[in-house]
This record gives structure tokens, C-alpha cells and sequence, in this order.
């Protein structure tokens, strides 16, 4: 089964993620490859490490109106300039979209593929989740789920690599010289992820999210992503790790582990990991999520996302190890 993918925004972060795991998916056929400042040039150019049948394929400029056939879509666009384009896409391709435009869309499936993989299975048009949701959401799901914690009374401190700022961010101040053995709250109480993270505890959780408190920061290293979330509940550690473990149980990339979750066990790979310890005296819960912010984060989800859209095994070009040390 071979199916014609075509990536947008190829030259940034996630979208040469998403090329490294399409050009080794047994699946994928890349037939169409877009960028803006990388137009004109060939494949092999930029990313030299290619395999030779993708070497010489031309980047395009973005134009929704030329695209070639195609059955699969991946769009890596920076929030805000992906949803008029992507309207102009003929409706028999499929879209995942890496971006923020489409989260809370009408007609796009919301793609947290490892909490709902049936709201996700058949669809056409599918919103990947933002890199601190999906490492924070997976960890709080299954005590949401399990009535463990309130979902209205939740502080998350998360921090992840430079990459998360993506290709642009040397011109925001987050070049290596500024970021370099420095350590960086951003975009505190008004981050872009906020409000898919809290109607996602809502649903959850059923009840409002309006206590939520996040604060994303970033760190002098290139990859990886950490939220350590505050919540209260009466749970213990054990009751949460088996609410975890039954939450999860036959879902391939989730690893609930007693060991408080470190980036680097998941670099390069789809796989999250989630912890929690607990003081029920104190009525406090903490839940630990960690995930390559490029892979479960973006690039590797999307794939994940792909994969349901499509009909293929879940796992499909994505059971490689994670990269170590």
C-alpha cells in the first residue's frame, strides 16, 4: 500500500521531523515537498543525510491551488497562517496539521491520538495537539479520568528545548548565545496552549478548568519536553500509577513508569512517559509527563495521527528506539 504524501513547511523543525520519519515509513511515498525560504532548492541540499530517491526531489513554494495528487497532507506552519491555505485543499486529502489554526475547528478532529484514537480513525482533517499538551495532557488523563484530582484547582510547570521555538526563534531572542546556560519563562498567562489544555480537563475531567495555571519555560538544550503538574486529590503514588496503567493498557507508545520521567529517555522517538508521586495527607498529586517535544510533541504524533486517518497500524514507521546516549 503505498500512499502519495506531500509535507508543508519542510524546512522547520517539525516539518523536517516529519520528513525523517516519512522518508522511512513503509507506507509513505513523498511526492511533494513546500517551504517558503528554502523554494527552489533540492531536498538533498538541506538535509544531506537523505535517502538517495528523496535527494533530488524540489522544494516548492506553498501554493494550496498547484499541488500535485495526493493522499496524505502534513502542514508544519507557524499558528495563525495555515487556516486560509489549508481551506483551499481539495477534501479527498487527507490533513494533519502540526500547527495551531485548527485545534478548536469545526470539522478537525481534535488528534490526542493515544486518549482517543476512535475520534480520530476515518476522519479527513486532523488538528495535532501543541508539544506541552500532549506531554502534559497524557500524564493528567488517566487521574482526570479516574475522578483522582480536581480539575479545577491544576498548576503546570513544563520546559523544553530550544526547538521548541522553532527554526525562527534566533530571532526572538532564543539564538544559542541567548539561550545558552540560561533558563526562560515565556508567555505566562496567556500561551497559546492554554485553552486546548483546559477544554481538554474539562472534558476529562468534567468539571471547569478556570483554576488553570501554566508556565512553559525553555531550556539550554536542543530537544525534549518535562511538565511536572501540581493537583490535588487524596490519591497515593500507587493508585495513581495503576489508574495509569489500566488508562493505558495495550497503548503502544505510553510508558508508565515509578521513576520520575527524564527527556532524554524519549529523544527521537514517539513514546511519552508518565509518573506521579503523591501525599495524600497533604491532599497533593503530582503527575510527570515527558516526551520529545518534536516527536510525541509534533512530528512523531502527527505520524501517529496519519496512521489512524489512513487505516494503518498505529505503530506504522514509528517503533524505532530512542536515540541513547
Amino acid at each position: 500500500m503505498s500512499i502519495r504524501v506531500g509535507i508543508v513547511g519542510i524546512s522547520g523543525f517539525g516539518g523536517g521531523e516529519a520528513l525523517r520519519l516519512v522518508a522511512g515509513h513503509p507506507h509513505f511515498d513523498l511526492v511533494y515537498a513546500a517551504g517558503e525560504g528554502s523554494a527552489g532548492s533540492r531536498l538533498g541540499e538541506r538535509f544531506p543525510g537523505l535517502p538517495a530517491r528523496l535527494a533530488d526531489l524540489v522544494i516548492r513554494k506553498w501554493d494550496p491551488a498547484g499541488l500535485p495528487a495526493l493522499d496524505l497532507l502534513f502542514a508544519s506552519l507557524p499558528t495563525g497562517t495555515s487556516a486560509a491555505a489549508l481551506a483551499q485543499v481539495p477534501d479527498r486529502v487527507k490533513i494533519v496539521d502540526l500547527g495551531g489554526d485548527h485545534r478548536d475547528a469545526e470539522g478537525w478532529a481534535y488528534g490526542m491520538a493515544d486518549l482517543w484514537p476512535e475520534r480520530i480513525r476515518g476522519q479527513q482533517r486532523v488538528a495535532n495537539p501543541g508539544c506541552f499538551p500532549a506531554a502534559t495532557l497524557t500524564a493528567l488523563a488517566p487521574l482526570l479520568a479516574g475522578g483522582l484530582v480536581e480539575p479545577g484547582n491544576i498548576i503546570i510547570d513544563a520546559k523544553t528545548g530550544i526547538s521548541g521555538a522553532g527554526r525562527g526563534g534566533a530571532s526572538n531572542g532564543f539564538g544559542y548565545a541567548e539561550s545558552n546556560e540560561n533558563l526562560v519563562p515565556y508567555g505566562l498567562l496567556r500561551h497559546v496552549h492554554m485553552p486546548e489544555m483546559a477544554r481538554a480537563i474539562e472534558r476529562l475531567g468534567g468539571g471547569s478548568a478556570a483554576g488553570l495555571v501554566f508556565t512553559p519555560h525553555l531550556v539550554p538544550m536542543t530537544r525534549g519536553l518535562l511538565a511536572t503538574i501540581y493537583t490535588r486529590g487524596q490519591a497515593t503514588t500507587e493508585q495513581c500509577l495503576d489508574a495509569a496503567r489500566r488508562f493505558y493498557a495495550g497503548r503502544p507508545f505510553i510508558r508508565v513508569t515509578e521513576r520520575p520521567p527524564q527527556t532524554k529517555w524519549a529523544t527521537g522517538s514517539n513514546l511519552a512517559f508518565v509518573s506521579y508521586a503523591a501525599d495524600p495527607e497533604r491532599g497533593l498529586v503530582m503527575a510527570m509527563g515527558a516526551i520529545d517535544n518534536l516527536g510525541k510533541g509534533a512530528a512523531g504524533q502527527a505520524v501517529q495521527n496519519a496512521n489512524l486517518l489512513c487505516g494503518l497500524p498505529e505503530t506504522a514507521g514509528l517503533e524505532g528506539m530512542p536515540v541513547w546516549p
